[in-house]
């Protein structure tokens, strides 16, 4: 198979990763309600962190909901997936010295973070979407970010996160039209 093929492959299995976008809009809810909270900043950043972890579970639940084949093992291009987020984690510890250093721009930090992880899967799954909303994200939340509290910041990812998923749906319904008249 060749590179072309298998990019394409893995965009149409694994609907190029809808079920961790949608997945995100839950975690990015959940950011939202604990920093309108009267909590002290530092236990709605340790919550923060919290609150993702839980993202790998609630994306395999999703794929199973939306028929998305979570591990697609077929295709060697998976593992350059995992790869791609992964790497993301070497940019937590930029936010875990913003935690206490710099406590109310941890959100924005996290979204810059997320944001500018999604640009390889842009390349992986064929995505426009992807390419451009890694720049939007990251802009904006700096933007956004130094400018107003944290729980706008969240809503914001909210907004982007849901328009991301409408976006992704679109693509995965051309790619697969495209796919059955090819």
């Amino acid at each position: 198979m060749s590179l072309e093929a298998m990019r394409l492959d893995s965009a149409i299995k694994q609907k190029k990763g809808l079920h961790f976008i949608l997945a995100s809009v839950i975690i990015w809810s959940a950011v939202l309600v604990v920093h309108l909270s009267g909590l002290p900043i530092l236990t709605k950043n340790l919550l923060t962190f919290c609150f993702t972890a839980p993202l790998v579970p609630l994306a395999y639940l999703i794929s199973k909901a939306i028929g998305v084949d979570f591990t697609h093992k077929g295709n060697p291009l998976t593992n350059l997936g995992v790869l791609f987020s992964l790497n993301q984690m070497l940019y937590l510890l930029i936010a875990m010295w913003v935690y206490p250093t710099v406590p109310e721009k941890l959100v924005m930090v996290l979204a810059m973070i997320f944001g500018a992880h999604l640009l390889p899967f842009g390349w992986l799954y064929l995505s426009k979407s992807y390419m451009v909303l890694a720049v939007v994200i990251s802009l904006a939340a700096l933007i956004v970010g130094v400018n107003f509290p944290p729980y706008v910041v969240a809503g914001m990812m909210i907004g982007f996160e849901v328009l991301f998923s409408m976006l992704l749906v679109v693509e995965v319904r051309g790619l697969s039209a495209a796919a059955d008249t090819g």
